[in-house]
């Protein structure tokens, strides 16, 4: 598997961030303002992450999807690990990401990978989502929000 950053004339892979995200409007914008890295296994992109700076000395992961293909695999985890390198080269000191209250997998991974439970955005996806989003079987309402130290 190789992980590498989009060339700008590449298109991102919508399908993986739409998995991700329901939101096209939010993906191009936060594709526009970030820089996305996907993985790739014989040519098929397997992978996608979008790393963005959000405050000075603070980056956020944005969006993170594995083809359904290869969930379990452990490229989830290359990605989170591929990006905490990145941030932690790039001289940030905290390193973010947020996910549904319903992304129980996910929830779990980014705790494994060392990120810790900062906060809670109550309601967010009722907030700025037209449509519910179910998860799980569970109603996805808040944004639980992770963070790392990278000092």
């Amino acid at each position: 598997m190789k992980i590498r950053k989009i060339d700008h004339s590449e298109p991102p892979p919508m399908n993986l961030l739409l998995s991700a995200d329901p939101s096209i409007e939010f993906i191009k914008d936060y594709v526009n303002r970030g820089e996305t890295y996907f993985a790739e296994i014989n040519g098929e992109v397997v992978g996608v992450y979008i790393l963005l700076a959000t405050r000075p000395g603070t980056c956020e992961i944005i969006n993170i999807a594995v083809s359904e293909k290869y969930q379990g695999e452990g490229i989830g985890r290359n990605l989170l690990e591929h990006a905490i390198e990145l941030a932690f080269q790039g001289g940030y000191k905290t390193l973010e990401i947020g996910t549904g209250n319903s992304s129980i997998g996910q929830l779990a991974l980014y705790q494994k990978c060392g990120f810790r439970i900062t906060g809670v955005d109550r309601d967010f996806f009722v907030r700025h989502y037209k449509e519910d989003i179910i998860e799980n079987g569970i109603h996805c309402r808040d944004m639980i929000r992770l963070s790392m130290d990278l000092q």
